[in-house]
């Protein structure tokens, strides 16, 4: 396929329907129009899949034989599937390495590391709109210095640390947004009933998709990580992984928030963990999707990062598969080192 155009296919509207037809993927559209996506013309590098549209087995089969990634969406654009095929899970070398580094050091590195470039992502950020920055040179000599060879330790030390430099970053950043679109000053994670709250989640969600599937791809296990925790139903290498890349999220949604109007902000009844029924804040789907399109768009932007093997610029998310291959090759003992490469903001 030399020379071929990367293309992504998206069904994340309504209506729409995926099909295979004479050597092509075909893209059929509720008002009777379609795309065709010739197989000997486009390498499909992602292929996202909302609830409310439709796709055929040959189209599924085909995607998990090219092991082209594929996203399954609800129909409000959350994130909930993957389609993986049965190669992904024949490379144990990886894995084993991975789980090595429990107990050899290389995940004591790998979570000082995410938590300096979490910190150091967050001052970029800060920089850009002018605010109070954290003392990133003392916040490092604390870290580097912290002496342990028991990661579960090392956690008890590294989460407070970070906790309060993004309690501090949030206090700042919500304060960039406008008072229509933020009800809340606070930073909620679950279950959130503000607009604001649910907009950062639903990003950090297709981030962490982002980051998910290039895990897969480098052969690495993404539940089992070295500053998160592993728990039932946690991808912690994922969340790894996606903590210094999450300002890339924050930056996004300070700009597209200033596109959001009062009727574009919907109200619906759900019960609380208390059982008690509250008003939650959302986009509505309209806006929900063109959010989430631009926001695919914004990972798209080439940035002065230069790529392993060649060209001296790559898009967002091609940076973010490469750190993952390097995290892998690091763990494999093929580099002396990962240090995440982080985007200058502008």
């Amino acid at each position: 396929m030399k020379g071929s155009k990367v293309v992504k296919i998206r069904l994340d509207g309504f209506g729409q329907t995926l099909r295979m037809q004479k050597g092509c993927y075909v893209v059929s559209h509720k008002n009777g129009e379609s795309e065709k996506y010739p197989l000997v013309e486009n390498e499909v590098g992602e292929v996202v899949l909302a609830s409310g549209n439709t796709v055929s087995v040959g189209a599924l089969v085909h995607l998990s034989l090219w092991n082209v990634d594929t996203l399954l969406l609800t129909a409000r654009g959350h994130p909930v599937g993957t389609l993986r095929s049965l190669h992904n899970e024949s490379h144990v070398s990886t894995r084993l390495a991975q789980y090595k580094a429990l107990e050899n050091g290389k995940g004591i590195h790998v979570a000082k590391q995410v938590v300096i470039k979490r910190i150091e992502s967050q001052n970029l950020l800060l920089r850009k709109y002018g605010l109070r920055q954290h003392d990133l040179i003392r916040i490092k000599e604390t870290i580097e210095h912290i002496e342990t060879d028991n990661l579960k330790a090392l956690r008890h030390k590294l989460l407070p640390i970070e906790g309060r430099r993004t309690d501090r970053y949030f206090s700042q950043v919500f304060a960039l947004i406008s008072k229509d679109v933020r009800t809340s000053n606070n930073r909620t994670t679950y279950r959130a009933y503000d607009l604001l709250n649910n907009n950062f989640n639903l990003l950090y969600t297709l981030l962490k998709w982002k980051v998910h599937s290039s895990l897969v791809r480098t052969k690495l296990e993404p539940y089992l990580g070295f500053l998160h925790s592993e728990q039932y139903g946690k991808p912690s290498l994922t969340c790894d992984v996606m903590e210094p890349f999450r300002y890339l999220a924050d930056d996004f949604l300070i700009g597209y928030s200033e596109s959001i109007k009062k009727k574009d902000i919907v109200l619906k009844s759900e019960k609380s963990v208390r059982k008690k029924v509250g008003k939650r804040e959302y986009l509505s789907d309209s806006k929900t999707r063109d959010m989430r399109r631009a926001f695919y768009r914004y990972l798209e932007r080439k940035v002065d990062i230069p790529r392993i093997k060649h060209g001296k610029r790559q898009s967002i998310e091609t940076l973010i598969s490469e750190e993952c291959l390097l995290l892998a090759k690091y763990l494999r003992g093929e580099r002396k080192t990962w240090i995440p490469r982080i985007v200058n903001l502008t």
